[in-house]
């Protein structure tokens, strides 16, 4: 199955809400695989998230890839704190950790609220007391996930998660070897965390590469001449 997934970035002038497009994609597609390459989980809510993903799985009949990651270099200064999301570390490592463990529990169904009384509750569907996952439920959709790993030790971290891995084209360990060797290291290395931690099924590894199509003159005096 083909997949050309999608960049997202903040506070600049291309996709920061792809859940629409990648819908639009999925309704006018019968097999390309729709997905991002990546979500930036400190901007995320993460139970939102996970609705929308579930709700993207079922609407593409399961035709998704979503890379999620602590997010690339950005223009804004610690843009995610503009939208309510504080944290510690000065690139917001400990805010998108905290929302990939709780957007992947979201996704395996653990509740996260709690039902109310029925004298509170419409319609009355839950017992009392009872935990909420967030609907819809998509049980497959762990398996569609996949983690856009920057360095080595991301890479094993998503293999003891139970997440595909994106390796992606920015790396920190760089060396006198070329990317694709880097790379293949990197991949090595999650293969090999993965079967040490046990998962009961195979996971999926992506190579990113970065495509910019040449429409017109301007596209190609931005990008076509440096090729």
């Amino acid at each position: 199955m083909n997949n050309a997934p999608f960049r997202v970035h903040h506070f600049v002038p291309r996709a920061s809400a792809p859940m629409p497009l990648l819908g639009a994609v999925a309704a006018t597609t019968n097999h390309i695989e729709v997905g991002i390459g990546v979500i930036d989980m400190r901007y995320e809510n993460p139970l939102h998230l996970a609705e929308e993903a579930a709700s993207l799985y079922h609407i593409s009949g399961g035709r998704v890839a979503l890379s999620v990651s602590r997010g690339a270099p950005e223009v804004a200064d610690r843009g995610w704190e503009a939208l309510g999301y504080k944290g510690e570390a000065p690139n917001g490592a400990n805010v998108a950790r905290a929302h990939l463990e709780a957007f992947m529990a979201s996704v395996d169904g653990n509740g996260f609220a709690t039902a109310a009384p029925l004298d509170r509750q419409y319609p009355n569907i839950f017992h009392p007391g009872s935990a909420l996952p967030v609907f819809p439920m998509a049980p497959e959709l762990r398996k569609h996930i996949f983690y856009g790993s920057g360095t080595h030790t991301s890479a094993e971290q998503a293999a003891k998660d139970g997440l595909n891995l994106m390796s992606s084209t920015l790396v920190s360990e760089t060396t006198a070897e070329t990317l694709g060797e880097i790379q293949a290291d990197q991949i090595s290395r999650y293969r090999a965390a993965w079967k040490e931690a046990g998962h009961d099924w195979t996971p999926r590894v992506s190579v990113s590469r970065s495509i910019f199509p040449i429409v017109d003159g301007a596209d190609m005096q931005l990008f076509g001449m440096q090729a």
